[in-house]
């Protein structure tokens, strides 16, 4: 087992160049996270570019948890080993500073390469993202002490240089239910627009919240939405309640696809992720998968290369050789012109968007 190393706020401090504003990757309601570097072997910092390349997050002094439980907790953490959660090297705790260091995720999180980028990030990665994040929950939720994520969000996906998924910030991790207990009661915390209806209204936390704040983040992969956007119209700023009608209808599917995309993405892949969201969504949480059977619904999608444009087209020219048979009859171009406006495939700019 790989111990967690123990670092002096000094050597952080010279590891992220002074907590210098312009090494700063990032921040949260625990306080900010800074780019760094140490030696290979041990605590001594680093030049820039130089050993290895760290995310130090510093924590807000927090009055409400003693030094015990804040070590028990980073011990706990230090325990969970797996690709797909971030690897935490080590912490610092002296007086009330409170840091952990983290593996350096080169690309980032899944929200800048969803919300931010100009370029959309093409839909195989988005399906290896989706399948990453699954295989993390998967693996917190079936240990011998379940873990409940309960902060499931984009921001939270960080992605290596291959774009593989890990689950970061376990600032909120929960213990799961132990023995025949269905639920951990609990203040509620966690994001609005992710958290499940159940949690929100009770307080009762279970593997199935995560589930649920899982489908909401499938959600946003398909539609390059995001959860919650007070820019769009009144009945599109939830994004669940906007999508369900959709979800729900084979027909409608396609226009939640994001427009950005093109046609530049599988069939049935989208028909699955779509079904998929949907029971992840589902209200009532026993209805909802498990991770596990997640994992087995997105596995399979990493090989398809039913490309909506290739439909397409294969359908333009089949249309076109029937026309030229037709002799150009004007009544079977309209009625043809009209089928295409109709179809799941066209992306024309009635889509809403």
């Amino acid at each position: 087992m790989m111990l967690l190393l123990q670092f002096t706020f000094q050597e952080l401090k010279s590891a992220t160049g002074n907590f210098r504003p312009d090494s700063i990757l990032g921040e949260g309601g625990f306080g900010y996270v800074f780019k760094g570097w140490i030696e290979e072997n041990g605590t001594a910092p680093a030049k820039p570019g130089s050993g290895i390349t760290v995310a130090v997050k510093s924590l807000k002094p927090d009055g409400l948890q003693g030094h015990r439980e804040w070590v028990a907790e980073v011990d706990f953490l230090g325990q969970l080993h797996h690709p797909n959660l971030v690897k935490l090297i080590g912490y610092c705790i002296e007086d009330d500073q409170r840091l952990l260091v983290y593996e350096f995720m080169t690309r980032g999180s899944l929200e800048n390469h969803l919300f931010r980028r100009t370029i959309p990030l093409p839909w195989t990665n988005r399906i290896k993202i989706a399948l990453g994040a699954a295989k993390g929950l998967a693996f917190l939720h079936g240990g011998p002490e379940p873990v409940i994520y309960r902060d499931f969000k984009t921001s939270n996906i960080l992605l290596d240089s291959e774009y593989n998924a890990k689950l970061s910030d376990f600032g909120l991790a929960k213990a799961g239910p132990q023995g025949d207990k269905t639920h951990v009661s609990t203040r509620v915390v966690g994001t609005y627009g992710y958290a499940a209806p159940e949690y929100v209204m009770t307080g009762h936390l279970t593997s199935k919240s995560d589930v649920y704040s899982f489908g909401v983040v499938l959600l946003e992969i398909l539609t390059g939405r995001r959860s919650m956007d007070k820019k769009r119209p009144s009945g599109e700023q939830n994004l669940v309640a906007w999508a369900r009608p959709y979800l729900a209808d084979k027909r409608k599917l396609y226009q939640l696809v994001d427009p950005r995309l093109e046609l530049n993405y599988s069939l049935k892949g989208v028909q699955k992720v779509s079904q998929l969201a949907y029971s992840c969504l589902h209200r009532d949480p026993k209805s909802r998968p498990t991770m596990d059977e997640v994992v087995k619904v997105l596995t399979p999608l990493q090989d398809l290369n039913d490309l909506a444009i290739l439909s397409y087209h294969s359908r333009l020219s089949q249309q076109g050789r029937r026309k030229q048979r037709l002799e150009g009859s004007h009544q079977v171009s309209n009625a043809q012109s009209k089928s295409i406006r109709d179809s799941p495939l066209n992306t024309g700019k009635q889509r809403c968007r």
